[in-house]
Formats: C-alpha cells, structure tokens, sequence
C-alpha cells in the first residue's frame, strides 16, 4: 500500500491532502500542489488532471518543489500536480510488450521483455507508436538512457501512444522492477 501527502505550497507548506490510491482530480481538494512527500510505494503524478499530461515518476522521498523536479526530469511546466496514479507493487513475474512502429498496431513489431536503452540501437525503430503491454509496469522514455519526458504504461493495449502524455518520441523503455 503507498502513501503520498500533497501540499499547496513549495517546502511543505500549506494545505495537504493524503492519497493511498489514484486520484484524477487534487483541485478537488488543494487549490495547487507544488510539494510532496511520497512515504510508501510508488507514484505517478501528471500536471494535468485525469491522469493526462507531463508525467514524473516518483518513489519514497521527499519533493519540496515540483517545478524543480520537473526542470530535472526534462519537463520544465511542472509547476504543479494535478492527478496521481499509484504503481503497483514490486512486479515479480516476467515482463512482456509488443512494440509497434506505427499507430493500431502497424509497422514492425518487436517483443520486449526487458529494459531497453536504445530503441534505434537494438531494433533499428527509430519510433514506437503503439503497443500491448501482456505482463508488468513499464516507463517509456523520450530520449535515449532512459532521460527526458516519460510516460506510465500498465498492461493493456495502447492503439496511440501520442495520447497518453506530452511527448514526441519513445526512444528508450524500462521495467519498474524496484521495491515501491
């Protein structure tokens, strides 16, 4: 089970507002949140409300300035959290995706059960447009080395990648395989 407590204000400061699941909408209960404190497990959190938007991966820690740590991950418009989601505990069991060139499930097709730095080095893709996530909890990347803008992905099949945040280009991918 994680636990993550919000607050309105940079440096814990302010008003706050305690998750242990998903959550769509803070506005609901915080006007903003520029800080966090992640005490258990791990968390996406997106600067758009319903889980949409620039996406940063979160685990135990403290985080007294969302805009810095947004500038950090590659995503300088964090200012603030407006949704989060909870990942699931440590994934134990194998990790399985197809990776499609193009939208629907077009193009090549690549079968990932792994980390991968570099999609251009490995498959020759310079893209991946789509995807079906069979087993685990990944992180797609915007650059190489796993750097840059990332987005979230559970199991599940993914016609448009391009939907599901604000990034331009999946180059690298990686399991979440810590302890949350």
């Amino acid at each position: 089970m994680g636990r993550i407590i919000f607050y309105e204000d940079r440096n814990f400061q302010g008003r706050t507002h305690e998750c242990s699941s998903d959550c769509a909408d803070i506005n609901m209960y915080l006007n903003r949140c520029s800080s966090c404190r992640v005490d258990s497990g791990c968390f996406m959190v997106y600067d758009q409300p319903n889980f949409m938007g620039n996406q940063i991966f979160l685990k135990r820690g403290e985080y007294s300035d969302m805009q810095r740590v947004g500038s950090m991950m590659g995503v300088a418009t964090m200012d603030s959290i407006h949704s989060c989601r909870m990942v699931p505990m440590q994934h134990r069991e194998q990790f399985r995706m197809r990776l499609y060139e193009r939208e629907n499930f077009g193009g090549q097709m690549h079968e990932l059960m792994d980390d991968c730095e570099s999609l251009q080095d490995r498959y020759y893709m310079s893209d991946c447009q789509s995807c079906n996530v069979m087993d685990g909890h990944w992180l797609m990347f915007e650059q190489p080395n796993y750097r840059g803008r990332m987005i979230y992905i559970r199991p599940g099949e993914y016609r448009n990648l391009r939907g599901l945040g604000n990034i331009m280009r999946i180059s690298s991918i990686r399991r979440i395989t810590e302890i949350c």
